[in-house]
């Protein structure tokens, strides 16, 4: 027998129902009261110069990432994931605040003299977290300032144990275009020895436990297996004392140079990348492991990368899958790192969570690094920051399986390959992405590409274009239905971020601010 129920009470169950999903996603149960609700813990893994198809799980041309690849298999892996920006600085900068560089103030990298770092005013994810009773810590690279206040200890973190910058800012050769940066020394398995003299086994930059440094010059063949010992008894210290904890890994990994132990590399076939994706994919496997063995149920990892891989240095270089930027490799220059094409920005991003986000599942949903911000706070129940804006949106409903929205629009900024820094010269729409500003940074033969301005813009449609080939024929109809919401939404952000609180960067110069141990070694470079 059907049962009807009066419209009264299929009133009273719709509200309940839009109630349960709503606290849901704001990680409060209906079943318990916000006082007892247990906060989650969260682990960012955030790899360096990573390609959208360096991981197995999305381009099946690479293997070397089994407990990545894993991951994704126990959760949700994103597709049209991007970072904010498409070099270290910016990306890391938005990362920790939710907002493009043309609100937080930075819009290029740091350097070893660099005097400032991210804006003071600006609030952290750590600062926020810490005050809603996070233990809170950063293992590997900061790169949001080293001198005085910006130091990662004075901006939230409890714990701090990696390195200021760039490994390669601590190099004293100069190689070639196509080169890394003090290039590694490489095992070679049937001799038993280093391939070549011309190779450093450590880089001339410090290694920093909270403010000492611990270690100068680095020995970068051992680091990754000390960052996993390092947060390993972070998460150990952290769950015994009771506290729920947020740990920011930044990876070396897959900067140049690249490092890897004599065992990864003779079991890697002599590929130093995929030595290194190897030697990554393990890190955060240990991770994993010890997240499964001890605090599961209750701990978000999220992994995800700053920008795309750095194609000047070739074979040393990661692969951008499908998104080659085909109209600017017909012009000259690369179309990846420090460029907002696909490749530049989009990024391989996984989201594991047992119990919480569903397994196995591939989320079309358009996302970015500038969501990790407003999505954790929303989490851990506390407030985002006053007297700001944010580009961020809380997107825990579409980790949790309960929701398939995400950003309308994404704006991407120039990174250094063509324009001003920090300006917008592509964004987002939809399946659309439009250009009014196009440059390619130094390709694998040296060449950089031509600034061109477009006006009206370049426009693609990335559903049926994903190699960003042939952009759309300004005559037809679709471009002319298409560029009123692209000026629209150009001009709203614009004048959103002239109306908002901003903040300027420092990026003067002293070499008297560079971090160094022992100003008698050469390898400080104090001079």
């Amino acid at each position: 027998m059907d049962i009807l129920l009066p419209n009264a009470l299929l009133l009273v169950m719709v509200i309940c129902l839009i109630g349960f999903f709503h606290c849901h996603h704001r990680g409060v149960f209906l079943t318990e009261k916000a006082s007892d609700y247990k906060k989650p813990n969260f682990i960012i893994f955030f790899a360096d110069d990573i390609g959208w198809g360096d991981l197995g799980a999305n381009w099946f041309l690479r293997k070397d990432t089994p407990n990545l690849d894993k991951m994704a298999s126990e959760g949700m892996r994103f597709v049209d994931f991007h970072s904010a920006a498409s070099t270290c600085s910016p990306s890391r900068a938005s990362l920790l605040t939710g907002r493009l560089g043309l609100r937080n103030g930075v819009t290029h990298n740091f350097a070893v003299t660099s005097v400032g770092g991210l804006p003071l005013n600006e609030t952290t994810l750590a600062e926020v977290l810490k005050e809603a009773g996070y233990r809170t810590g950063i293992i590997g690279k900061w790169h949001l300032g080293h001198n005085g206040p910006y130091h990662p200890s004075l901006r939230g973190f409890d714990y701090y144990f990696g390195i200021p910058y760039s490994h390669d800012m601590g190099c004293t050769d100069t190689p070639g275009y196509d080169l890394p940066a003090c290039p590694a020394c490489l095992w070679n398995s049937t001799r038993g020895n280093k391939q070549k003299e011309d190779c450093y086994p450590e880089i001339a930059l410090p290694l920093f436990e909270n403010r000492a440094i611990v270690e100068q010059p680095v020995n970068l063949t051992n680091l990754a297996a000390r960052y996993a010992e390092k947060a390993i008894q972070f998460i150990d210290r952290a769950s015994q004392s009771g506290q729920p904890f947020f740990l920011y890994l930044a990876l070396a990994h897959m900067h140049v140079p690249l490092f890897v132990s004599e065992q990864l590399w003779n079991l890697s076939c002599q590929d130093p990348y995929g030595a290194n994706l190897r030697q990554m994919d393990a890190l955060v496997g240990q991770i994993k492991d010890k997240v499964d063995s001890t605090a599961k149920e209750n701990t978000l990892l999220w992994f995800t990368g700053d920008n795309g891989p750095w194609s000047e240095k070739c074979e040393y270089a990661g692969s951008v899958g499908p998104y080659m930027g085909m109209w600017q490799r017909k012009r000259n220059g690369s179309s990846a790192k420090q460029t907002t094409w696909e490749g530049g920005h989009r990024v391989p991003t996984l989201a594991y969570w047992l119990g919480k986000i569903p397994a196995n599942v591939t989320s079309p949903v358009l996302l970015s690094t500038l969501d990790i911000f407003p999505t954790l706070v929303s989490m851990a129940n506390a407030s985002l920051p006053p007297n700001r804006r944010f580009d961020g949106i809380d997107v825990s409903s579409v980790l949790f399986g309960v929701s398939d929205r995400g950003h309308k629009t994404l704006f991407h900024p120039n990174s250094g390959a063509a324009g001003k820094y920090g300006e917008i010269q592509a964004l987002r729409l939809d399946q659309y992405k439009a250009f009014y500003l196009t440059g390619g940074a130094r390709a694998c033969d040296g060449i950089i590409g031509q600034e061109q301005q477009h006006q009206p813009p370049l426009i693609f449609n990335l559903h049926q274009d994903v190699l960003e080939a042939q952009p759309l024929d300004p005559h037809t109809p679709e471009y002319r239905t298409v560029l009123p919401g692209v000026s629209k939404a150009l001009q709203d952000i614009l004048q959103d971020i002239a109306m908002d609180n901003v903040s300027i960067a420092d990026y003067s110069h002293d070499p008297a601010v560079s971090p160094c141990c022992n100003p008698q070694h050469l390898l400080c470079r104090c001079h």
